[in-house]
């Protein structure tokens, strides 16, 4: 059975569309905690949209699960993880412009900036998961990069249907055997839903998933713990 990364960051979001104090992010991890969430996911984005720097050092002192920081390689915000110290660093791509994390990051490309942000990671104690497209070389440079996981980007997957959606199952079951043939930690995530996220929680051995807009948007209607204990009993 996959464990469940709960995003909060649509939660900060909403926050900030007044910049305001509410809601909190922080009353929102109690509530996933609640509901059965094994690790809570925020992004410290270059751009502060949504997670402050202050939710990041709160939440490191109340999350009583694993807390997952995703981030960009970018010295400042690697250097806030490096004194934070979340149990989890998931580098990801990032584009000022974009509404969402488009896709992977690319890490045979962006290999030297990517190493040197894990090096750094790994001296201040952090396990390292990559988020990356479901191909064979980026998960072969993540594991020469040292990567702990790789959480496979779904993004192409939640957008298909029919026998294209079927296509891209296929190709992160692929992807995710290669994976964990080469040792790592299994996960998943990026527009998995109530839908269409079960196929992905059966891929064999994997180990987590991080889902954010899906849940939050459910919890304006039924309430945040309920909405994360619903996600959670359709991937068990």
């Amino acid at each position: 059975m996959p464990e469940l990364g709960v995003n909060i960051d649509h939660v900060a979001t909403l926050r900030q569309a007044r910049k305001t104090y509410e809601p909190d992010p922080v009353a929102a991890a109690v509530l996933a905690e609640l509901g059965g969430a094994d690790t809570i996911t925020i992004h410290l984005r270059e751009d502060r949209r949504h997670i402050q720097d202050r939710d990041v050092r709160v939440l490191r002192e109340t999350v009583a699960i694993k807390l997952n920081l995703e981030l960009s390689v970018a010295d400042e915000i690697v250097a806030i993880a490096c004194q934070v110290k979340p149990d989890q660093a998931t580098i990801v791509p990032e584009r000022r412009e974009e509404v969402t994390t488009e896709g992977g990051l690319d890490v045979v490309t962006h290999r030297a900036a990517t190493a040197k942000a894990i090096e750094r990671l790994r001296a201040a104690g952090i396990s390292i998961s990559l988020f990356i497209d479901p191909a064979a070389r980026q998960i072969e440079t993540a594991k020469q990069l040292g990567a702990d996981a790789v959480e496979l980007h779904t993004g192409q997957y939640a957008l298909a249907r029919g026998s294209a959606q079927h296509a891209q199952l296929v190709a992160l079951t692929t992807a995710g055997k290669l994976v964990r043939e080469m040792g790592m930690h299994l996960h998943a995530g990026h527009g998995l839903n109530y839908h269409n996220v079960i196929p992905v929680a059966q891929i064999p051995q994997m180990h987590e998933l991080n889902i954010g807009h899906a849940i939050v948007a459910r919890a304006v209607l039924v309430g945040l713990e309920r909405a994360v204990r619903e996600m959670k009993q359709l991937i068990s």
